[in-house]
């Protein structure tokens, strides 16, 4: 029901010349919000995870996100909005009435702490809706199953709190319509190598972990 939805959306709202371009590459969209904040941080991230599953899947896959915008039709362009940044950030009336018809309609959101976000990641997405709030995702979760298993749930890449990541969801009729990443900061391990000198094998854990959350929002309704 959720991916009929989303195909409905598209069709109907999207520009003629955008359908095609859904219907034939996966698409990512960067959400840009206005109240707070830094949208645009870690520049060089969503390029890679973009990169490395299309590598896995037969589908074209974009080489780079669409700057979306939750004030205009923008955000209708994408099956998949990620947004990230540090401290506090919020989004206006339209903004959350804007996402709220989003993820009812098929969307998927995926919110990534960079650092200093969480009360107010925690605070929107659970506003959102009136009988639904953001739970912790399990390790058996389909989302760390598929195309890989990840047995230990999201990595932790760059310490910025104490305790390990942590993994939420925020779920609709049924669905799993937003995932939140805390104390994770996949972006961070999406980035080129020599941005932060990571390991290269932290940077594989987070491009997986990537793979995984582009793959359960394309696949969850199905």
């Amino acid at each position: 029901m959720a991916v009929k939805k989303l195909i409905l959306f598209l069709v109907f709202m999207l520009p003629a010349n955008s359908i095609d371009q859904y219907f034939n590459t996966i698409q990512i969209g960067r959400l840009r919000y206005f109240s707070g904040g830094d949208w645009y941080s870690n520049p060089s991230s969503l390029p890679n995870p973009l990169k490395f599953y299309s590598g896995l899947v037969k589908s074209r896959v974009a080489k780079r996100e669409l700057i979306v915008s939750l004030r205009d039709s923008s955000y209708k362009r994408v099956p998949i909005i990620y947004f990230t940044g540090h401290g506090k950030f919020s989004l206006s009336s339209t903004e959350k009435n804007n996402l709220r018809w989003y993820l009812k309609n098929g969307g998927f959101l995926f919110a990534d702490d960079n650092f200093g976000m969480d009360r107010y990641v925690r605070k929107e997405l659970n506003n959102l809706f009136t009988d639904t709030k953001l739970k912790e995702i399990p390790f058996t979760h389909k989302i760390f199953k598929t195309p890989f298993k990840l047995s230990t749930g999201i990595p932790k890449i760059h310490k910025h709190y104490g305790g390990p990541a942590k993994a939420f969801g925020l779920f609709y009729e049924g669905r799993m319509v937003a995932f939140y990443g805390y104390n994770s900061d996949l972006g961070d391990g999406w980035e080129d190598l020599d941005v932060h000198n990571d390991e290269p094998a932290k940077h594989e854990q987070a491009l997986r972990m990537g793979a995984n959350i582009i793959h359960y929002a394309l696949h969850s309704g199905l």
